[in-house]
Protein backbone atom coordinates (compact mmCIF):
# COMPACT_ATOMS: atom_id res chain seq x y z
CA UNK A 1 0.00 0.00 0.00
CA UNK A 2 1.43 3.41 -0.92
CA UNK A 3 1.96 6.23 1.59
CA UNK A 4 -0.84 8.40 0.21
CA UNK A 5 -3.32 5.58 0.76
CA UNK A 6 -1.94 5.01 4.27
CA UNK A 7 -2.33 8.65 5.29
CA UNK A 8 -5.82 8.75 3.75
CA UNK A 9 -6.73 5.79 5.96
CA UNK A 10 -5.16 7.49 9.01
CA UNK A 11 -7.33 10.54 8.26
CA UNK A 12 -10.30 8.18 8.59
CA UNK A 13 -9.04 6.97 11.99
CA UNK A 14 -7.36 3.72 10.88
CA UNK A 15 -4.83 2.91 13.62
CA UNK A 16 -3.28 0.02 11.66
CA UNK A 17 -2.41 2.39 8.81
CA UNK A 18 -0.86 4.73 11.37
CA UNK A 19 1.20 1.81 12.77
CA UNK A 20 2.48 1.13 9.24
CA UNK A 21 3.51 4.77 8.81
CA UNK A 22 5.29 4.64 12.16
CA UNK A 23 7.09 1.44 11.16
CA UNK A 24 8.24 3.13 7.94
CA UNK A 25 9.53 6.31 9.55
CA UNK A 26 10.23 5.70 13.25
CA UNK A 27 13.93 4.82 12.97
CA UNK A 28 14.63 7.50 10.37
CA UNK A 29 12.97 10.20 12.47
CA UNK A 30 14.76 9.14 15.66
CA UNK A 31 18.11 9.13 13.80
CA UNK A 32 17.37 12.54 12.30
CA UNK A 33 16.44 14.00 15.68
CA UNK A 34 19.48 12.39 17.30
CA UNK A 35 21.69 14.01 14.66
CA UNK A 36 19.97 17.28 15.46
CA UNK A 37 20.02 17.10 19.26
CA UNK A 38 22.91 14.78 20.09
CA UNK A 39 20.77 13.33 22.89
CA UNK A 40 19.26 9.93 22.11
CA UNK A 41 16.64 10.06 24.86
CA UNK A 42 15.53 13.51 23.75
CA UNK A 43 15.42 12.26 20.13
CA UNK A 44 13.11 9.40 21.14
CA UNK A 45 10.85 11.79 23.06
CA UNK A 46 10.67 14.21 20.12
CA UNK A 47 9.99 11.34 17.71
CA UNK A 48 7.09 10.21 19.90
CA UNK A 49 5.70 13.72 19.89
CA UNK A 50 6.17 13.86 16.11
CA UNK A 51 4.05 10.75 15.59
CA UNK A 52 1.41 11.93 18.05
CA UNK A 53 1.07 15.04 15.90
CA UNK A 54 1.05 12.99 12.70
CA UNK A 55 -1.90 11.01 14.04
CA UNK A 56 -3.90 13.89 15.47
CA UNK A 57 -3.15 16.34 12.66
CA UNK A 58 -3.47 13.88 9.78
CA UNK A 59 -6.41 15.85 8.41
CA UNK A 60 -4.09 18.84 7.87
CA UNK A 61 -1.87 16.87 5.51
CA UNK A 62 -2.24 17.89 1.86
CA UNK A 63 -0.94 15.48 -0.78
CA UNK A 64 0.98 18.22 -2.65
CA UNK A 65 4.23 17.10 -1.02
CA UNK A 66 5.54 13.65 -0.12
CA UNK A 67 4.39 12.32 3.24
CA UNK A 68 8.04 12.13 4.33
CA UNK A 69 8.43 15.91 3.85
CA UNK A 70 5.40 16.56 6.06
CA UNK A 71 6.65 14.22 8.80
CA UNK A 72 10.17 15.70 8.71
CA UNK A 73 8.67 19.20 8.86
CA UNK A 74 6.84 18.29 12.06
CA UNK A 75 10.02 16.75 13.52
CA UNK A 76 12.13 19.77 12.51
CA UNK A 77 9.71 22.22 14.07
CA UNK A 78 9.62 20.25 17.31
CA UNK A 79 13.43 20.04 17.37
CA UNK A 80 13.82 23.79 16.80
CA UNK A 81 11.29 24.55 19.53
CA UNK A 82 13.11 22.21 21.92
CA UNK A 83 16.42 23.85 21.05
CA UNK A 84 15.02 27.31 21.86
CA UNK A 85 13.44 26.03 25.08
CA UNK A 86 16.64 24.36 26.27
CA UNK A 87 18.65 27.52 25.58
CA UNK A 88 16.22 29.55 27.68
CA UNK A 89 16.15 27.06 30.54
CA UNK A 90 19.90 26.30 30.58
CA UNK A 91 19.70 24.02 33.58
CA UNK A 92 21.84 21.00 34.27
CA UNK A 93 20.72 17.94 36.16
CA UNK A 94 23.08 16.77 38.88
CA UNK A 95 23.02 13.30 37.31
CA UNK A 96 24.43 14.81 34.09
CA UNK A 97 27.51 16.22 35.82
CA UNK A 98 30.40 13.77 35.55
CA UNK A 99 31.65 12.63 38.93
CA UNK A 100 35.40 12.24 38.76
CA UNK A 101 35.44 10.96 42.34
CA UNK A 102 33.31 7.91 41.71
CA UNK A 103 34.70 4.48 42.47
CA UNK A 104 34.43 3.45 38.83
CA UNK A 105 36.91 4.43 36.19
CA UNK A 106 36.19 6.58 33.19
CA UNK A 107 36.69 5.01 29.82
CA UNK A 108 36.23 6.13 26.26
CA UNK A 109 33.48 4.22 24.48
CA UNK A 110 35.30 2.17 21.82
CA UNK A 111 32.25 2.44 19.56
CA UNK A 112 32.60 6.23 19.63
CA UNK A 113 36.04 7.06 18.23
CA UNK A 114 37.34 10.62 18.28
CA UNK A 115 36.16 11.52 14.79
CA UNK A 116 32.56 10.50 15.53
CA UNK A 117 32.64 12.33 18.86
CA UNK A 118 34.13 15.42 17.22
CA UNK A 119 31.54 15.32 14.44
CA UNK A 120 28.70 15.02 16.97
CA UNK A 121 30.07 17.93 19.00
CA UNK A 122 30.55 20.03 15.86
CA UNK A 123 26.98 19.31 14.75
CA UNK A 124 25.63 20.22 18.18
CA UNK A 125 27.56 23.50 18.06
CA UNK A 126 26.01 24.50 14.71
CA UNK A 127 23.14 26.94 14.83
CA UNK A 128 19.86 25.13 13.97
CA UNK A 129 19.49 27.22 10.81
CA UNK A 130 22.54 25.37 9.45
CA UNK A 131 22.24 22.09 11.35
CA UNK A 132 18.78 21.21 10.04
CA UNK A 133 19.63 21.51 6.30
CA UNK A 134 23.02 19.79 6.72
CA UNK A 135 21.53 16.84 8.62
CA UNK A 136 18.63 16.54 6.17
CA UNK A 137 21.00 16.64 3.18
CA UNK A 138 24.07 14.74 4.32
CA UNK A 139 22.62 12.29 6.83
CA UNK A 140 19.04 11.79 5.63
CA UNK A 141 19.68 12.13 1.89
CA UNK A 142 16.98 14.67 1.02
CA UNK A 143 17.36 16.80 -2.10
CA UNK A 144 17.71 20.56 -1.73
CA UNK A 145 14.21 20.99 -3.16
CA UNK A 146 12.75 18.61 -0.56
CA UNK A 147 14.62 20.41 2.22
CA UNK A 148 13.24 23.74 0.96
CA UNK A 149 9.72 22.35 1.38
CA UNK A 150 10.48 20.93 4.82
CA UNK A 151 11.97 24.12 6.26
CA UNK A 152 9.82 26.44 4.14
CA UNK A 153 12.69 28.42 2.65
CA UNK A 154 13.72 29.08 -0.96
CA UNK A 155 16.08 26.56 -2.58
CA UNK A 156 18.79 29.25 -2.79
CA UNK A 157 18.61 29.78 0.96
CA UNK A 158 18.84 26.02 1.52
CA UNK A 159 21.93 25.79 -0.74
CA UNK A 160 23.59 28.67 1.11
CA UNK A 161 22.81 27.21 4.54
CA UNK A 162 24.12 23.78 3.55
CA UNK A 163 27.30 25.36 2.21
CA UNK A 164 27.83 27.53 5.30
CA UNK A 165 26.98 24.68 7.64
CA UNK A 166 29.44 22.34 5.93
CA UNK A 167 32.13 25.02 6.07
CA UNK A 168 31.53 25.60 9.79
CA UNK A 169 31.68 21.83 10.36
CA UNK A 170 34.92 21.58 8.39
CA UNK A 171 36.52 24.36 10.44
CA UNK A 172 35.35 22.85 13.74
CA UNK A 173 36.63 19.39 12.77
CA UNK A 174 40.00 20.80 11.64
CA UNK A 175 40.31 22.65 14.93
CA UNK A 176 39.44 19.49 16.88
CA UNK A 177 41.96 17.47 14.87
CA UNK A 178 44.67 20.06 15.49
CA UNK A 179 43.83 20.21 19.20
CA UNK A 180 44.19 16.42 19.49
CA UNK A 181 47.32 16.08 17.33
CA UNK A 182 50.59 15.67 19.25
CA UNK A 183 52.81 18.72 19.18
CA UNK A 184 55.58 18.26 16.59
CA UNK A 185 59.10 18.20 17.93
CA UNK A 186 58.08 17.18 21.46
CA UNK A 187 59.34 13.83 22.62
CA UNK A 188 57.57 11.82 25.25
CA UNK A 189 59.49 11.61 28.46
CA UNK A 190 59.61 8.26 30.20
CA UNK A 191 59.25 7.75 33.95
CA UNK A 192 63.02 7.95 34.31
CA UNK A 193 63.32 11.37 32.65
CA UNK A 194 64.75 10.09 29.34
CA UNK A 195 63.26 10.77 25.95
Amino acid sequence: MDEQELIRRVQQGDEQAFAQIMALYKDRIVNYLYGFSGDYQKAVELAQETFIRVFFKANKYKPIAPLSSWIYTIASNLAKTECRRSRRMATVSLEDIPNSYSSGTYYEDPADPGLVRNLREALEALHPRYRVPVVLKDMEGFSQEEIAKIIRRPVGTVKARISRGREQLRLKLEKARNDEAPVAGKKEVSEHGRA
